[in-house]
């Protein structure tokens, strides 16, 4: 039985980020650690590459497109190698000084102009005495400045810095190099996770699928369909996304966080500063992106998990709502929960929309003031212009992850909420089943004192006791609710009675292997459940050890002839999802041709002929008959009519045991029975069940 609080339950949410979780969960990547440990390795290659890339446009631009010579102030020789121009002033190749000499000369404001420096005796010397004005002489050679190199002519500035254009045509080649590297490992990359992804994926949802279908049917009735295929797709597909996108991007994001702020403390010790300033800031940001974040997240769950369950239940029930003209009613509280999540969903939203621009903002406000002091460094000298534009490369580096880190954390919230659906689930103890097989069935039933309830003492059965010798043909009639339907669920083993013992051939039925035990048992249901297939499979249930010939047999003794006469491919007819194709009474005919070819020793009907025409009734009783023989049968009778041959019948009232007897006998004591078939046979209806 379903009720209205446990199905239509909340989902419960834990952790944001649960090591617990993580840790069970890590027994489905264990299988393919290679994989993963792989995808760290080129992510850790990708890194390296993203942050060598600014690093080569920093030498292009300082070591080819700047002049490497500066002139100096100094009274002393400021470096090793420094060229003497008099007056205390020195030509100095600024990749030559330590970061101290610079800060030194800057502070003194020591230092002047660009120069290109040319050997005494080389090619570009010769251009010298072309421009006696504009070179200047120096020992070894001849140096000319930055402002007057743009007074000759390009082709001759060409030869003057062909090893320049050298150099950056090689840097170029190395630049291109390193972006064909980042492709081949970024495809390895996404690759390999995807593989493993999707390998993980199709573990879990073979272990969840097989794990359901050993669940008790106590807690399968208890839980909507939806919500079960959801733990099996999008819930896996939740984790997946975790395993292959937030994990090693998480751990890619770190590794280029700290590589960024390593390079930019080598390049300039004061601009990395800078940048760590806003460390307060971004840490109490990320606080209070997390709180809220998360409970945003949660209200948005509980919210669209009622507004599925309605959904649900309200398309399941279409007709009924349409029959008694409810649809206004039904609407409003649609519009009502609708209206509910899209008020949480926008709470939501406006968390991610307040967080990723101020993170935006905070990364364009540091370029900024990159821009503004690392450009007066520049003008005095104490930066290069190449150094500077790698910073700015380096400070959108160090916040996209950040940007990033509102998609990483729903990634983790979502995994983390579908890994504790998930585990919940697994953790459900399996259907309860012994381990004793019969090798013998003969089909005595016994039911010794059983009470039994759905949910805690709401009594459905009370101590009722019975036996069904072997062969015997048993009715259970009683009103609705009477129980008649518990007495079968207990038989089959879908539920245990709280109180007394159900008994096989003397064996108590808890000792049984209910595998085995069902192998021998054939259930005839009022509502026939069809697979999607042809009526050759629904028959044998896809069992290939049952040879079509016995289908066939079966479906003779059943009288399914006509209908296969009618139907366009036989026995290869596709019924279509739950058997859509065909009417209520031929899907029963073909139930009843599946406990033909069953064989069982103990027969179950649930009113095998109520979906039948009089004429096709006619051929399956005759079928029921010869199908009964030497088997044990317990059938629900809701219309008394067919029971007129049963050995004996069971008369059940408000869970109890009132009447027992033949058909003869019972009507002879004008109890409930006799009421019961006065009540039916006066054109009352039947009662149901």
């Amino acid at each position: 039985m379903r009720h209205g609080s446990e199905y239509l339950e909340d989902e419960k949410l834990g952790k944001a980020f649960d090591l617990r979780l993580l840790r069970r969960l890590s027994r489905y990547l264990r299988p393919y650690l290679p994989l993963f440990v792989a995808a760290f390795f080129l992510s850790g290659g990708i890194t390296v590459i993203e942050i060598a890339l600014p690093y080569l446009t920093k030498t292009a631009i300082d070591s080819v497109l700047t002049l490497p010579w500066i002139e100096v102030a100094a009274e002393d020789r400021p470096a090793p190698g420094a060229i003497p121009l008099g007056d205390g002033e020195y030509l100095v190749q600024f990749g030559g000084l330590s970061r101290g000499m610079r800060e030194e000369l800057e502070l003194k404001r020591a230092f002047g102009e660009r120069y290109l420096v040319v050997p005494e005796g080389s090619r570009e010397a010769a251009l010298a005495a072309k421009y006696p004005d504009l070179f200047r002489e120096i020992p070894g050679g001849f140096a000319i400045s930055a402002s007057s190199l743009q007074k000759i002519p390009r082709d001759e500035v060409a030869l003057l810095r062909g090893r320049a254009f050298t150099t950056l045509g090689l840097l170029a080649l190395v630049f291109v190099g390193f972006l064909l590297l980042r492709f081949v490992l970024s495809y390895g990359q996404v690759f390999t996770l995807q593989y493993a992804g999707q390998r993980i994926m199709a573990d879990m949802r073979r272990e969840i699928f097989g794990h359901v279908l050993r669940l008790p049917m106590s807690f399968l009735d208890k839980q909507p369909v939806g919500r079960l295929v959801t733990r099996a797709t999008n819930d896996v597909a939740a984790i997946n996304e975790m395993f292959t996108q937030g994990l090693v991007n998480l751990v890619q994001d770190l590794f280029m966080m700290v590589g960024v702020m390593v390079v930019m403390f080598r390049l300039e010790q004061r601009l990395g500063l800078l940048l760590l300033a806003f460390g307060p800031v971004l840490f109490v940001l990320a606080l209070w992106f997390r709180r809220e974040a998360r409970a945003a997240y949660r209200e948005a769950r509980r919210r669209l998990a009622r507004l599925n369950a309605y959904l649900q239940e309200a398309i399941s029930g279409i007709q009924i709502i349409q029959l008694f003209l409810q649809e206004l009613r039904s609407f409003r509280r649609f519009a009502e929960i609708n209206r509910d999540y899209y008020r949480a969903q926008m709470r939501s939203l406006l968390v991610y929309a307040l967080f990723g621009p101020a993170i935006s903002a905070m990364q364009h406000i540091a370029i900024a003031l990159l821009i503004w002091y690392g450009g007066r460094g520049v003008l005095a000298g104490s930066l290069t212009l190449g150094a500077l534009v790698a910073f700015t490369s380096y400070v959108r580096m160090f916040f996209q992850p950040l940007s990033d880190l509102s998609e990483r954390y729903n990634i983790f919230q979502a995994a983390m909420a579908a890994a504790e659906r998930i585990l919940g689930l697994l953790d459900r103890p399996a259907e309860a089943t012994g381990a004793r097989v019969l090798r013998e069935l003969r089909g005595e039933v016994e039911f010794r004192d059983v009470w039994f309830a759905y949910n805690d003492e709401e009594w459905v059965l009370k101590g009722v006791s019975f036996v069904v010798r072997p062969g015997e043909r048993v009715a259970i009639v009683g009103p609705t609710g009477s129980g008649k339907t518990t007495v079968v669920n207990l038989l089959l083993g879908f539920y245990r009675p709280q109180r007394g013992k159900i008994l096989i051939d003397g064996v108590d039925l808890a000792e049984l292997d209910l595998g085995e035990f069902r192998k021998r048992i054939a259930i005839v249901p009022q509502d026939v459940f069809l697979f999607a297939g042809d009526i050759l499979e629904n028959i044998r249930l896809w069992d290939k050890r049952v040879p079509a010939e016995h289908v066939e047999l079966a479906a003779k003794r059943v009288g399914l002839e006509e209908l296969l006469a009618r139907l366009p491919h036989g026995f290869s007819t596709d019924v279509r999802e739950r058997g859509a194709r065909l009417s209520l009474g031929e899907r029963q005919l073909i139930s009843l041709a599946r406990a033909v070819v069953a064989d069982p020793k103990i027969l179950i009907l649930d009113e095998a002929t109520s979906s039948i025409d009089s004429h096709t009734e006619v051929l399956v009783q005759r079928s029921l008959h010869e199908l009964m023989r030497g088997r044990t049968t317990i059938a629900i009778a809701h219309r008394l009519s067919t029971i007129r041959d049963m050995d004996r019948v069971l008369v059940l009232h408000e869970g109890k045991l009132v009447e027992e007897g033949t058909v003869a006998e019972l009507l002879a004591q004008e109890g409930l029975f006799r009421a019961l078939w006065e009540l039916q046979f006066k054109g009352a209806g039947s009662p149901g069940d």
